[in-house]
């Protein structure tokens, strides 16, 4: 089962007297991680290698380290903590001493290990993504057991006679969820997939 972060986190070492600061966070997309690359670079710093992984999307960098030996090795890292959704900046100072190509992918890996171990971390629960109409007055009942389904409500496009929902549930919920849209609506709802 694959985990994302709580919250933004960070781990600091020295090795053979380059300071590594990794720097870890949840997102929901390339955007997200793309912004958070900008805020949290250092330009004073001799190296701002990063990767990240959203689901099957995924980017990494070396930011002029030896080809291979920080963001793959990132990747790598996340991949082995089994993260999904999160985006990891190694920060490196260079203290004079050279760590050769697999030093090199020893400390950015086992920095993002280390950084994504010590974050707290939450399951990703899959959610199919399933939309209905709803008229105005069952509109709050729905809305008021979407936790009860584990559902979440993704966006509601108002017309004149109610709105349109898409909705993310996990799958094993579908059916529950459906029942209570007909009960509520009196039949005239439905939950349609929108994944196929």
């Amino acid at each position: 089962m694959p985990y994302t972060l709580a919250a933004p986190c960070e781990f600091q070492e020295i090795i053979r007297k380059s300071r590594f600061l990794a720097k870890a966070a949840p997102v929901n997309s390339a955007e997200e991680a793309q912004a958070f690359l900008e805020a949290v670079s250092d330009p004073s710093a001799t190296h701002n290698c990063w990767a990240w992984k959203i689901g099957n999307q995924y980017r990494f960098s070396d930011d002029g380290e030896p080809g291979g030996t920080a963001g793959r090795p990132m990747l790598t890292a996340i991949e082995g903590q089994a993260c999904d959704r999160v985006v990891v900046v190694v920060i490196r100072w260079f203290g004079g001493i050279q760590l050769g190509t697999g030093g090199l992918a020893r400390a950015y890996g086992g920095s993002v290990a280390k950084c994504l171990q010590a974050g707290e971390r939450i399951e990703l629960v899959r959610r199919d993504r399933y939309h209905c109409h709803c008229r105005f007055a069952e509109l709050p009942l729905l809305k008021a057991r979407l936790n009860e389904h584990d559902a979440l409500l993704e966006s509601e496009t108002f017309d004149a006679e109610g709105a349109e929902l898409v909705l993310a549930l996990p799958p094993e919920q579908q059916p529950r969820l459906a029942q209570l849209l007909a009960d509520i609506s009196r039949g005239r709802s439905v939950l349609r997939s929108l994944d196929g």
